[in-house]
């Protein structure tokens, strides 16, 4: 199997390329090949060595299409309202500054509406992002000291849910208002899919 692995060094550049020599002779069934460049792909981040401090954005391999689950797909109406804003959270983990992130969250913001997703949908779902993580300066001012406070907020989330809460579905995130069971009410319809548009 392919196992990717990313490291910085202080040492030279003559002293790197021994240590990975002696590696790649060690072991003739283990395959090495090594990048050393100031910018390198590792995984889905694109990281750049600016004058000894790293800057992080969103790689995108050449041959992958910006296009995301279709908004007319057959899927639950939640699965189209969570990608706009988990999209936002991913690049606001991988971008490392405010420009970036706005560059990458304008290129969302195009790739949705390429897939046809509402923009009144797009932008309440970029503004509920901003709400719930106190980070409005971030969209409204594009400010790097509070873009850098998100940077570093969502970077120490645990991925795992939070256990202390006895009820999960209190999580706004995860659960907002729009998306809480409500009680039944015998004198309304309720229709299964909602239609946005006319006939197709």
């Amino acid at each position: 199997y392919i196992d990717d692995i990313f490291m910085t060094t202080n040492q030279s550049l003559d002293d790197i390329q021994i240590v990975l020599e002696k590696a790649k002779h060690k072991d003739v069934i283990i395959e090495i090949e090594c990048t050393i460049a100031s910018t390198v792909n590792y995984l889905d981040v694109t990281i750049t060595n600016e004058e000894g401090q790293l800057k992080t954005t969103v790689y995108h391999k050449p041959t992958a299409e910006p296009y995301y689950l279709p908004y007319r797909s057959d899927h639950p109406h939640k699965y189209h309202r969570n990608i706009p804003y988990s999209a936002l959270t991913r690049a606001a983990r991988l971008c490392s500054n405010v420009y970036d992130f706005n560059l990458e969250r304008l290129r969302i913001e195009m790739s949705l509406l390429l897939g046809q997703y509402p923009l009144k949908l797009i932008t309440n779902e970029f503004l509920r992002f901003f709400q719930m993580n106190k980070a409005m300066p971030v969209f409204e001012q594009h400010n790097q000291q509070a873009y850098q406070d998100l940077h570093q907020q969502l970077l120490n989330r645990t991925a795992r849910k939070d256990t202390t809460s006895n009820d999960p579905m209190k999580d706004p995130v995860k659960y907002p208002a729009i998306l809480q069971k409500n009680p039944w009410d015998r004198k309304k319809i309720y229709l299964r899919y909602p239609f946005e548009n006319g006939p197709m």
